[in-house]
């Protein structure tokens, strides 16, 4: 992103499938890469690389690397990422109230588009 980057530009780093699991990762403590590998499923080592140093980037995530043999290195949530964070929570608890809502919506949509092929 530049530094003119726009409201979409953030949007799309943030809202990508692996960077919200990442910030809910982050958010709750420091985390290594292979706690991070390991507790977000489908993610490959590279693409979860990509994407961890694109949140550093952008100012999400603060790296630490400790001086010890083999290296350590912990992932942890920034205030920003935290923000982000305390967002997801309203959009997930807003997407469990309304599940069923929508469940019916799609059922009903469903059975429309059915009935209008045959």
């Amino acid at each position: 992103m530049t530094d003119e980057c726009t409201a979409r530009e953030v949007l799309d780093r943030v809202g990508g499938k692996w960077s919200i699991a990442i910030i809910v990762a982050a958010a709750r403590g420091p985390a290594r890469f292979t706690e991070l590998e390991r507790s977000i499923d489908g993610i490959s080592r590279r693409m979860l690389a990509l994407t961890l140093r694109n949140l550093e980037r952008d100012g999400l995530l603060h790296r630490t690397v400790y001086p010890t043999v083999p290296p350590k290195v912990e992932y942890v949530a920034t205030d920003l990422a935290r923000e982000i964070y305390d967002a997801l929570v309203t959009l997930t608890t807003w997407a469990e109230r309304h599940r069923a809502e929508i469940a019916a919506a799609r059922a009903a949509y469903d059975r429309r588009a059915t009935a209008a092929a045959e």
